[in-house]
């Protein structure tokens, strides 16, 4: 079975949160911060790649449930996007 990154992902994050549920609470916080470091990996890329595909500020800002500008300021900065 060929594997995409996307389905590595899913699978990443389905083990970090079930892993903040851990008895231990240094290891479940641990876990929690694993979790939020990578879904914020996973927006950047899917930033970029709404970008990519001509989408405006906007359009992603809504999709993130932020302003255009609190996007813009995150991640406009890269590859003379401002």
């Amino acid at each position: 079975m060929i594997r995409s990154a996307g389905t590595d992902a899913v699978e990443e994050l389905l083990r970090l949160s079930q892993a903040t549920a851990d008895e231990d609470p240094l290891k479940a916080l641990a876990a929690a911060n694993a979790l939020r470091r990578r879904a914020e990996r996973l927006e950047a890329v899917q930033v970029r790649r709404a970008r990519a595909h001509g989408l405006p500020w906007t359009r992603i800002a809504e999709a993130l449930g932020v302003s255009k500008q609190a996007v813009h300021k995150k991640y406009g900065g890269r590859r003379g996007e401002r």
